[in-house]
Order: structure tokens, then sequence, then C-alpha cells
């Protein structure tokens, strides 16, 4: 589901009334409820809670009034906190990639807007003024791992809850594959015309980088294709990094073919919109938390 675009100044004011969101009633039983179901359904996204030394930050982002309690969202948020505390990427299965601060050289994503369709996670993620991703490649590749937990999570709880039913549709797999669109889209346009970026994202250190983080994301895309109704804008995006020139592109940095997610491009069924679930419709934003000590893997 899309999600709103906040800054930090917002979230840290806000978290003292965040954290008591809805009813007494209402939040007391759904937050510890919501807690436990992420421990036993979805491991990984535990794990990023349990990362966290301020569990208030990941609380203030749970909605009792989803179907998921807002969890893939504040596992998201809490990958962008962790990411700037400890200067580098969680992954899903454990441990930290340590982020490369010589891709702040690189040309500014912002440079690829045109590329796309309006949309907006084009206007939040790569038109200058909002996240920190439009002018920083280092953000471009934040987003894209918080957008792969934010998947693996959705996908493992709606896996163990079996809750989709006809009625229900949501766009969980979009965020991911814009992002995906947006990195490969990047690396296509360095290929043809930034050479000076060109060479640095294959240097060792970022090609592992991008390569690390390419690859969880396309494995957790790949987990989610089997789930009806689970994007609505996911097809365009999927279909964009797809094409030749940005597989080909991908390719000389990964060092093997990139595996595009056809699956999830076979049509499914349609879902009434109906009872659909009120959201925020805005994506989620990387933000510039304070500075943080750096720490290897």
């Amino acid at each position: 589901m899309h999600r709103l675009l906040r800054n930090v100044s917002f979230v840290l004011a806000c978290l003292p009334v965040m954290a008591g969101f809805g009813s007494g009633a209402e939040a007391g039983d759904c937050r510890p409820g919501a807690i436990e179901r992420l421990r036993a359904q979805a491991p990984e996204g535990f794990a990023v809670y349990q990362k966290i030394a301020d569990k208030k930050f990941f609380v203030s982002w749970l909605s009792c009034s989803e179907d998921q309690r807002g969890l893939p969202t504040a596992v998201h948020e809490t990958v962008h906190h962790i990411t700037a505390d400890t200067d580098a990427y969680p992954l899903i299965e454990g441990g930290l990639l340590k982020r490369p601060h010589e891709a702040e050289a690189f040309f500014a994503p912002s440079m690829i807007a045109g590329k796309f369709k309006p949309s907006e996670f084009v206007t939040t993620y790569l038109r200058p003024g909002a996240a920190s991703s439009s002018s920083d490649f280092l953000y471009l590749l934040d987003e894209l791992n918080a957008y792969t937990h934010d998947l693996n999570t959705a996908v493992k709880l709606s896996r163990a809850a079996n809750h989709l039913t006809e009625g229900d549709e949501v766009d969980h797999r979009d965020g991911l594959a814009a992002l995906m669109a947006f990195v490969a889209v990047y690396v296509e346009r360095a290929e043809q015309s930034e050479p000076a970026t060109w060479k640095g994202l294959r240097e060792p250190r970022v090609a592992r980088t991008v390569s690390e983080l390419w690859g969880r994301a396309e494995q957790v895309m790949a987990s989610s294709c089997g789930i009806p109704n689970f994007g609505s804008d996911d097809k365009a995006s999927i279909r964009q990094f797809c094409q030749a020139g940005p597989q080909g592109a991908l390719q000389k940095i990964l060092g093997r073919p990139a595996v595009c997610p056809t699956a999830c491009l076979k049509p499914t069924p349609v879902a009434s919109r109906e009872d659909t679930e009120l959201v925020d419709e805005m994506p989620t934003g990387s933000v510039r938390y304070p500075a943080a000590k750096t720490v290897g893997r």
C-alpha cells in the first residue's frame, strides 16, 4: 500500500502522540498482538524490530485500521532508521552492508525522472525537494533495501494468514517494483552517458553493494508473484526494468543476468474496491537522519 511521506522533524515531534494512536482499548489490544504476529509470521521483520533501540519509533507506524496493522510500513521506516544509525544497510537474513560513500559523487537520480511516467513514486523519490534519494544514489539504494524488507514482511504476513480474498486489493508490490525500475534505469543511464558514475558503479565495493541489494530485491519480488491483487502499478515498473537496456547494464554490474519476474506480469483477478481499507496514498520517503558512526558488515 502507498504510505505517507514524512520528514524527520515531523516524526520526532509526533512520536509521543503517535505511540498512543487510536482509542485506548484498540491501541492496547492491537500493538502487542501486531508485534507477536510479526514475530511468529515474519521473523525477518521481527529482527528489524529487535534491532532498533527506540521501540516507540517502530510502534508509531502501526495502524489498527489495517489488516496487516501497518507492520510492513513500520519495518520499512525502521530499516531507514537503522541504516542512518549504523551507516550500513541491514540485510533481510541479518548482518549489515556498509554504505559505499564514494557513490555520493555519482550523478543525481533526479536526472532519470523523465524516463518514467508521472507517479507518486517518481514525485517522491526522483523529483528534487522531496526525498534525499533524488540527489544521492546511496539513498536510492536505501529505498530499494527498505522496500525489499517492506514487501518481504507483507508477503510473509499474507501467506501465513491466508487472508486475501476476492474483495481484497492492496499494492504492496508497487514500491519495490518502482525502486527496482529506478535503480535499473539509473545504471542504464550511467552506462550510456555518465562515464564517471559508470566507472564508479563497477568499482568492486560499489558493485558488490548493488549486487547484494539487487539480488535480495529479486528474490523478494519473485516470492510475491503468486499472491493475487498485491499490486496496482507494479507491472509497468517491472516491464520497464525488464527491458533489454536496463537488463544489459545491470548484468555488467551484477556479473550475471538480472532476473525478470515474469510471473508477476501474469494476469491476476481484479478485486473490488468497495471494502478496501483506507490508507495513506503517498509512498514512504527516506530522510536524512543525523550522521551515525560507520560500521562494517
